[in-house]
């Protein structure tokens, strides 16, 4: 029986990459190959490798991508590229970020239209759907200095407050802008993710080891932005002012109904741009729990808001909603300083705590009695007494001799004597 050759394939991140560099998307690869768009995305990540004859045309097809592109890919490991790779989710939109890079490169070729639409899943490209109501679109901006990501030395060439600030610059605009979705509040959004960040900074040697930090950081702050006790505080008892615009007004109102939980899951696929078992995990459910969470949530939408019922406008809507507001989070060194002495505070209080614990418990061992005593008993009713009666009227004989005891003399030797009736 003959073995079929071995297919020999760029990492999965460098299947990405170049893909991203000929201006395609998921879809149209999948159908060039003749694959679904969720087959490819499993490619491009790692949880499926390519095998047969689909596996064959799919690494012929990266090669011409390479070439076509002028990239060598590396075989042993991440592609050769100066760039920092940047965090995962640490934009509001991965798709988002290509269109950018598509309108700055226009003079690339496009793929033909007879490419498009053919295999059995078409998602049709974020990057050319159009944006309904005429709004722009406004896309986060990727900061001037990114940490960086290989190699390992470069990492370790950093401090710690170089680090943590470099990550608060990536991840920190974007996941202000998430949260606010989440929650329908600027403030809340803004004290979210700087309290995200100060827990962070406290356990910032487990952040900094950790294979995704911007996750570490956007799971933390979906947490805080989430929690059920923000209800009793009197700052966010009454609903901030909306957006301006009516149809941003209805889509916030549509996910302000939805369950906490169809709400993240909605805004990390649709939102984010993450895959469903990220999401899947970053929400602490199953595959199948997290993909009924986002049907369900879509229904609602579509339900209220026909228009966005194709999900790369709502996509596109999203991006909109959280780009609209003026969400700018503080600056990386004021959140260390916050955190810095929000820890010494409780630290501080939990010591004093300990020092009052300790006194009453000396107080106590010192005023305790040493010995055992026993405890009075209660009062008992004594049975058998006869009541106690009032003095009556004297009879006639009673008072003849009450007469006679006054007569006589009390004292001396003629004193009264009693004498027999």
């Amino acid at each position: 029986m003959t073995q079929s050759p071995a297919i020999t394939l760029p990492p999965p991140k460098e299947r990405r990459r170049l893909r991203e560099a000929a201006s395609l998307t998921r879809a149209q690869l999948a159908s060039r190959v003749g694959v679904t768009s969720e087959t490819v995305r499993g490619w491009e990540t790692g949880r499926s490798t390519p095998r047969g004859r689909k596996g064959e045309k799919y690494a012929k097809l990266l090669g011409s991508l390479g070439d076509e592109a002028g990239v060598t890919p590396d075989q042993d490991g991440a592609a050769d590229s100066d760039d920092p790779e940047p965090a995962p989710g640490a934009v509001l939109s991965r798709r988002a970020a290509r269109a950018r890079r598509k309108a700055a490169a226009p003079d690339r070729k496009r793929p033909a239209a007879k490419d498009r639409g053919r295999g059995p899943v078409t998602v049709p490209d974020r990057s050319r759907a159009p944006v309904p109501h005429g709004h722009r679109v406004i896309l986060t901006e990727r900061p001037r200095t990114t940490p960086p990501r290989r190699p390992d030395d470069a990492i370790t060439a950093l401090t710690p407050d170089q680090a943590f600030d470099a990550l608060y610059a990536f991840c920190a605009p974007a996941l202000v802008r998430q949260t606010y979705l989440l929650t329908g509040r600027r403030e809340l959004a803004r004290e979210s993710v700087e309290r995200a960040f100060q827990i962070a900074w406290q356990r910032w040697p487990e952040v900094a080891r950790d294979r995704d930090p911007a996750g570490w950081v956007r799971a933390m702050a979906y947490e805080c932005a989430l929690s059920p006790w923000h209800r009793y505080r009197p700052r966010f008892r009454h609903p901030e002012p909306p957006p301006p615009d009516a149809f941003d007004r209805a889509l916030m109102d549509v996910l302000l109904k939805l369950p906490p939980s169809y709400r993240r899951t909605l805004v990390l696929y649709d939102g984010v741009g993450l895959g469903l078992p990220e999401t899947a995990a970053e929400t602490e459910a199953s595959t199948r729990a997290a993909v009924n969470r986002l049907a369900h949530a879509r229904e609602a939408i579509a339900e209220r808001l026909p228009e966005l019922a194709d999900p790369e406008t709502l996509h596109w809507r999203l991006v909109e909603l959280a780009s609209v507001e003026r969400l700018r989070a503080a600056k990386p060194s004021v959140v260390r300083r916050d955190g810095e002495r929000r820890a010494r505070f409780w630290t501080r209080a939990a010591i004093a705590f300990t020092v009052a614990l300790i006194g009453t418990t000396a107080l106590t061992v010192r005023t305790a009695p040493t010995h055992y005593e026993p405890p009075v008993p209660e009062g008992e009713t004594v049975q058998g007494v006869p009541p106690r009666m009032a003095p009556g009227p004297l009879s006639e004989s009673e008072r003849e001799l009450r007469a006679k005891l006054r007569k006589e003399e009390q004292r001396g030797p003629d004193r009264l004597l009693p004498q027999p009736w």
